[in-house]
């Protein structure tokens, strides 16, 4: 039973630190584009002659 007094709080500092990741990554602009990135693989591109 003594074992949930560790694991309870280090599970809310992993919460905590999964939030904030996400925050961060919505306020860097990550998930603004979501459709382009799955088309971007199947576009041709031409080819590119030096």
């Amino acid at each position: 039973m003594t074992i949930l007094l560790l694991l309870i709080p280090l599970s809310l500092m992993l919460l905590v630190v999964a939030v904030g990741a996400f925050w961060w990554a919505v306020k860097r602009g990550q998930f603004d584009d979501l459709d382009t990135p799955a088309i971007d693989i199947l576009r041709d591109d031409p080819p590119k002659h030096d």
